[in-house]
């Protein structure tokens, strides 16, 4: 897969899954900075995610990490 395609399935995902929580609750509830998340939902200058915030981001919402990567 590559990075880009990595960064534009968990943008969509989140999306999908954030039920009505902001980006800022988002991130408080994964714990990590607002701008983390920001920059993945927004597609900004991202090349890559670490596995760790994509294990936090997916426990914030209540799925799998596959989930996030679908």
């Amino acid at each position: 897969m590559f990075k880009m395609d990595l960064v534009e399935k968990v943008a969509k995902n989140l999306r999908k899954y954030r039920k009505g929580l902001s980006l800022a609750k988002l991130a408080q509830k994964a714990d990590v900075p607002v701008k983390t998340i920001e920059t993945i939902y927004y597609k900004q200058r991202i090349r890559d995610i670490q596995v760790s915030t994509l294990q936090k981001i997916a426990s914030a919402l209540g799925v799998s990490v596959d989930e996030l990567l679908k």
